[in-house]
């Protein structure tokens, strides 16, 4: 027995390019249906919802970025791959912000859609076994409030560990991240519940990454333009997946650990003291270990060479009295004498 492939809604005005990617893709199992518009789109949806919607940025009438946001509202567990024959980061970027899994650019061969479509639908699999794993979590441990946070927290930390293996070159970096968030938090003489909050989103804070292409995040060399802003929607999946298990402070932290304090993070919209504590302090921990662990292209810094960098880059990428803090703790774990029993 053939199990059927997902269905897909192709949304584009032009119809040569609905029939050539619905015959190629049906051709392939998919369940291909068409929609001219972004309001035909939305009254297919509301008839039925469809596994992945490709369409396109620009067509006549409501655009395919202003549908975006209401199909990734209304229905959560659809993907939507976006189209555009205009190459703009930015439009691309605030798309991918509105929901959208993956874009492809136009003019497009079969086999880049093709792949572009299974890769994202493999996403969304994972995305939606993951919702339902700690969904299903939560209906089971309920009363003890001590042994649900132990449970919960202990398939965070295996599903840390099993994204992480996608990345060669990441293996326990979250852990890491946690401990040294923990560690300024401690210095900063941050309370219990913040600390708390603090200690879940360094956890989480690159739990995004299961929507980042694998051969990007192991490639081999520096990442061009278009492969770092891919990598970055990370910041932006992340917090939308968790948000149905943590609180708005946890999730705000996931959202703003990329931001520099001086505000020339990659398309963010706070600065400074506006950015959230506790996205701060991640964002100079998760530097600091990137910064010492080798890469395929770079060599690791040493821990002195990792403390001048900070220095540097202390009133600009780096909250300057977070950095401070950070520079004592670096010197205490270089000059800490040694236990010589």
């Amino acid at each position: 027995m053939t199990i059927p492939k997902e269905s897909i809604l192709l949304v584009d005005d032009e119809e040569a390019i609905r029939g050539i990617l619905s015959k190629g893709l049906g051709a392939r199992g998919f369940v291909c249906d068409e929609a001219e518009n972004g309001d035909q789109a939305l009254e297919k949806l509301k008839e039925q919802a469809s596994d992945l919607v490709i369409m396109d940025i620009n067509m006549p009438g409501r655009k395919g970025s202003e549908v975006l946001p209401e199909i990734t509202e209304r229905y959560p567990e659809t993907a939507v791959i976006m189209a555009s024959g205009v190459t703009d980061t930015k439009v691309i970027a605030k798309c991918i912000k509105d929901g959208a899994q993956d874009y492809i650019s136009k003019p497009f061969r079969f086999e880049q859609v093709l792949t572009c479509v299974n890769s994202t639908l493999d996403k969304r699999r994972i995305a939606l076994e993951i919702q339902r794993y700690f969904q299903d979590l939560g209906k089971k441990i309920g009363r003890n409030q001590n042994e649900s946070r132990q449970l919960f927290f202990g398939a965070i930390q295996t599903l840390v560990t099993t994204l992480e293996s996608k990345d060669t070159f990441t293996s326990g970096h979250s852990h890491d991240v946690v401990e040294t968030s923990m560690a300024l938090g401690e210095k900063m003489k941050l309370d219990t519940k913040e600390m708390e909050d603090l200690c879940w989103a360094a956890m989480l804070h690159d739990v995004g990454k299961i929507v980042v292409d694998p051969n990007i995040l192991n490639k081999p060399s520096e990442l061009t333009t278009t492969e770092y802003r891919h990598i970055m929607t990370h910041a932006i999946v992340g917090p939308n997946l968790v948000r149905p298990f943590v609180n708005d402070k946890i999730v705000e932290m996931i959202s703003h650990h990329h931001d520099h304090y001086d505000g020339g993070g990659l398309d963010q919209t706070v600065v400074g003291k506006d950015i959230p504590l506790g996205a701060r302090i991640i964002a100079l921990a998760d530097a600091y270990h990137a910064m010492i662990s080798d890469r395929p292209y770079r060599r690791a810094l040493s821990k002195m060479e990792a403390m001048e960098e900070i220095q540097w880059c202390s009133g600009s990428q780096f909250d300057p009295i977070i950095a401070n803090v950070m520079i004592r703790l670096i010197k205490e774990q270089i000059f800490q004498p040694r236990n010589t029993k």
